[in-house]
């Protein structure tokens, strides 16, 4: 967490290379364009740019084939729901933009922000005070459903409903992004009346989705760090402006998120250990141990430090003492994942003979990955090739630290 005096490491430098001469290139310039148009005062603009951009670093696997590429606009609208989050808190409710009137009633800064103020509040009265990345955490769970489906209905009830009062609201600096309407964005249409093979895994066919163009999917992908950088640094100035505040403490709340927004998983370890004892062998695919049901722990393979994916075929098996001295919060290598390939389809291959774990693993595939087979049909041999190529993409992108040891 920053300090109330944090500050971004040479950020002028870095706002004037980037807005003067960026990357060449026909998605490098859609950037700068959106960068420098739109005049609207909010806060919506700098959420759109990080919301894409957290988008393309969550599918650094996908391609696109010189296709555009369906983004459903709810996708967008959970970032949000995340990033405002933090400006909620009662009592120190804080400004994304000004408060005009229209027709004598006072408006709000965001159409969205009673929805939002009020989805915090069942949160609290649940969990008691909430932190600023608690918003992380909500979307995080309401995203795979079995972590989803403890909550009572008129919560969930609530959360969609603000994921649609919020979806409305990104439709505008979808609108207005570049120069002119619809300059850079595709309006919104239903997922189903677009090419399957342009869809975001995990899409629904009545999704809205807006189209991204491949040469701005390639542009974020190329600058994603500094994107997320700049998106953050020019949302602080603009919240510590217009929502009466210091800059450090707007950063704060900008970048609070809960510690690697780590859920539980009990009952995916529950699961492991019945096989287990039904006779099921596991082995850890970083050294290749075979483990018991008192000795081992469901490791990330992408740690959730790097990002919270939180599906079954990122949670495998693995020795505790590789786990905690060997691999830690990084990535394995290219080196490391081609020798633990074998492993990693065992463990997929246990996973899909078990009742309660099958569903879980195909429903996580069929959300995360984009395979040319329908979920049941899946071969646990595909999911590894699949893990492997999302694990490599995400150590490319993400400049993170890797373990090349395969014990």
């Amino acid at each position: 967490m920053a300090p109330a005096t944090a500050r971004i490491p040479n950020e002028e430098w870095f706002l004037g290379v980037f807005m003067t001469t960026p990357p060449s290139g026909p998605g490098h310039r859609l950037l700068s364009s959106i960068l420098r148009h739109d005049a609207k005062q909010n806060s919506y603009k700098f959420a759109l740019l990080r919301a894409l951009n957290d988008v393309v670093l969550a599918y650094p696997d996908v391609r696109h084939g010189e296709r555009p590429i369906a983004v459903p606009v709810r996708r967008l609208a959970e970032a949000w729901l995340a990033y405002y989050w933090p400006f909620m808190a009662v009592g120190n409710e804080i400004m994304q933009g000004p408060r005009a009137k229209r027709g004598g009633q006072l408006r709000n800064d965001m159409a969205f922000r009673p929805s939002l103020r009020d989805l915090r509040a069942r949160w609290e009265a649940m969990f008691g005070h909430s932190a600023a990345g608690d918003g992380w955490m909500l979307v995080e769970q309401m995203r795979v459903p079995r972590l989803r489906d403890p909550f009572d209905a008129t919560f969930r009830t609530a959360y969609r409903a603000t994921v649609r009062k919020i979806a409305d609201a990104v439709r505008q600096p979808l609108q207005y992004a570049g120069e002119g309407e619809w300059s850079v964005f595709t309006k919104p249409r239903r997922a189903d009346t677009l090419p399957p093979s342009t869809w975001l895994p995990g899409t629904r066919p009545n999704d809205a989705c807006t189209l991204v163009q491949p040469s701005l999917w390639n542009a974020f992908r190329d600058v994603s760090l500094w994107v997320e950088a700049l998106a953050i640094h020019e949302w602080s100035l603009f919240t510590a402006r217009v929502g009466d505040v210091p800059r450090g403490e707007a950063y704060e709340r900008l970048t609070e998120r809960p510690d690697g927004v780590r859920l539980p998983v009990t009952w995916e370890r529950n699961e492991v250990v019945v096989q287990m004892l039904e006779g099921r062998m596991y082995r850890c695919p970083w050294s290749g141990k075979r483990l018991s049901p008192d000795r081992f722990q469901l490791d990330h393979i992408v740690p959730v430090s790097i990002h919270p994916f939180h599906e079954l075929w990122n949670l495998v098996p693995a020795d505790p003492a590789t786990n905690m001295h060997v691999k830690r919060a990084r990535l394995p290598s290219a080196t490391v994942l081609r020798k633990a390939s074998p492993i990693l389809t065992e463990s997929y291959r246990n996973y899909a003979a078990s009742d309660g774990l099958a569903g879980a693993l195909m429903g996580d595939v069929a959300r995360r990955f984009r395979l040319p087979h329908p979920p049941q049909s899946i071969q646990p041999e595909a999911i590894t090739h699949a893990v492997i190529d999302l694990t490599t993409n995400v150590a490319e992108l993400r400049h993170v630290a890797q373990f090349d040891k395969h014990t």
